[in-house]
């Protein structure tokens, strides 16, 4: 039997891809949509073509399978016979072709590193990579010491050497309390850099340092209430997770470590962490948009930063399909701020429901205390991106408003220097334009803030302005308040709208450093 592990093809419908260096899709033949593809997947057809069998691939057959009718790649160490998705993936046959024969891991993470292929091509599975002998590492025991010094995290020279300074952690204890301290070394740590999940047996907490995860995951000794605190002393880059003991009993041990214990490793090969949210509401914001608030566990910190996102996850007629979202605040600026909370519980995202679509129909048809997966966030949005800024500018279509609200939200509370923020929103219709009287009052209360609304099908009455992204719309739009002024542009929207909204940028002469481009 082979264990496929669980991480997450992309949701074909997403709406959400990013635009510089993405792919697009490709039009699908009439009965090859992403609901046709789980029906084939469930009528019993043999879609390996080795009758049920699975066996070990060596490099040498891997080559040999390298054809669209005959299509063997392999993903993070299984293989799939991807000929029968040909005609259903979304991204094209050309696509799955880059791969085809080969190891196709590092091309699908650059595209969609987050989406289920586990799931969706479970059918088409093969079997996995012939292991090659390796070299016995030595197995350091974790030292049953009280209060003691645990084991310096195990990173390879060659990290060590690529990446930041190799973490640590120790832990100690009160009659009632176990805190477990990671020192990260690094002084730009925050409370959005660290990521703790408690499920089960199973004690997590993930450290994000640069472009690397730093994780400590164990089965801790004894129970914990579900509550916990963590704390961030950003002057030394020190983290204090404090755990609650069920019962006042000294711990000899903090517990036995897990996958990924005490490691230091590129954060793009930790794949992805989902914990479980309960739905606490959702309500209309448009025709078509509503406002979902999902609350995390009780044994989670999770904080996404500005500027990332998260993916949600649903089972759909017994197939995993994710799909990413940014979160948003509940409302804008001053009297519509969300409260600042340390541990904040609850995460919202103001979605698109597609009738015809295969994701948000079902999102929308969750009860009030049902549950959706979230994972860990992503994105590659640095806060640093705003230092010095004067001029801040936001492109959005539709949905792709839903990066600006923490982008707003931020700029306007903590840059100092910042003399102007301008959102352009672009919809079809008055009733399409989300948060619309929020928009205009924080632009009436902010003298700094400026919104233009632009329709591309409006009615007789709009007098504002109307068609679609150009050099005319954009040429008055971004003028700087200095000709020197530090300018940041982020724009967001379906891909059509993102590359073309960069392409007429890098005509108005703008840096690729100047423009940043969001999932939504």
């Amino acid at each position: 039997m082979l264990n496929v592990p669980s991480q997450s093809f992309p949701a074909p419908s997403s709406q959400q891809r990013v635009a510089s260096g993405g792919r697009s899709k490709v039009p699908l033949k009439q009965g090859r949509s992403l609901m046709d593809w789980i029906r084939l997947t469930k009528s019993g057809k043999d879609l390996t073509g080795l009758k049920g069998r699975l066996i070990e691939v060596t490099e040498e057959e891997l080559k040999k399978h390298n054809k669209k009718d005959d299509c063997w790649i392999c993903i993070r160490g299984f293989v799939y016979n991807v000929s029968p998705y040909m005609e259903y993936h979304p991204g094209g046959e050309d696509e799955l072709m880059r791969a085809a024969g080969s190891d196709g891991t590092d091309l699908f993470d650059q595209v969609h590193r987050w989406v289920n292929y586990e799931s969706m091509l479970k059918e088409c599975l093969v079997g996995r990579m012939t292991i090659k002998p390796a070299l016995p590492k030595d197995h350091r025991e974790e030292k049953n010491v009280l209060n003691g010094m645990l084991p310096k995290s195990q990173v390879s020279d060659t990290l060590a050497k690529e990446g930041p300074s190799s973490p640590s952690y120790d832990w100690f204890q009160t009659d009632s309390l176990v805190t477990i301290v990671i020192y990260t070394k690094q002084k730009d740590i925050n409370l959005d850099s660290v990521i703790v999940d408690h499920q089960d047996d199973s004690f997590r907490a993930e450290t994000i340092i640069k472009d690397y995860s730093y994780i400590i995951h164990m089965g801790l000794s004894h129970e914990i209430q579900e509550d916990f605190s963590v704390r961030v002393v950003e002057n030394v880059g020190k983290i204090e997770i404090v755990l609650k003991k069920k019962e006042d009993t000294s711990w000899k041990r903090l517990g036995h470590p897990l996958e990924n214990h005490n490691l230091l490793i590129p954060k793009k090969d930790t794949g992805l962490y989902y914990r479980k949210c309960r739905l606490i509401s959702k309500e209309g914001v448009t025709h078509d948009t509503k406002l979902f608030c999902l609350m995390l566990p009780p044994s989670t910190h999770l904080q996404v930063p500005v500027g990332q996102h998260v993916y949600l996850k649903l089972t759909i007629t017994g197939t995993e399909i994710v799909k990413p979202y940014t979160p948003v605040s509940d409302f804008l600026l001053s009297e519509f701020k969300e409260p600042v909370l340390l541990n904040n519980k609850y995460i919202y995202f103001l979605i698109k429901i597609y009738p015809a679509g295969l994701f948000t129909p079902e999102l929308d048809h969750l009860h009030i205390g049902d549950f959706v997966s979230i994972s860990n966030p992503e994105g590659n949005f640095k806060i640093s991106q705003f230092r010095e800024l004067e001029d801040l500018f936001l492109l959005a279509a539709g949905t792709g408003f839903t990066p600006m609200v923490k982008i707003l939200n931020y700029a306007l509370t903590n840059i100092p220097g910042l003399r102007k923020v301008k959102l352009m929103f672009f919809n079809k219709t008055e009733d399409d334009i989300i948060w619309r009287s929020q928009l205009e009052k924080l632009a009436f209360k902010d003298k700094r803030f400026d919104v233009e609304f632009v329709l591309s099908a409006p009615t007789s009455e709009w007098n504002g302005k109307r068609g679609y992204i150009s050099p005319a719309l954009l040429s008055q739009f971004l003028k700087r308040s200095l000709d020197n002024s530090r300018v940041l542009i982020c724009i967001c929207g379906p891909t059509p709208f993102t590359e073309q909204g960069i392409r007429l940028l890098h005509d108005l002469n703008f840096s690729k450093d100047e423009i940043h481009s969001f999932t939504a």
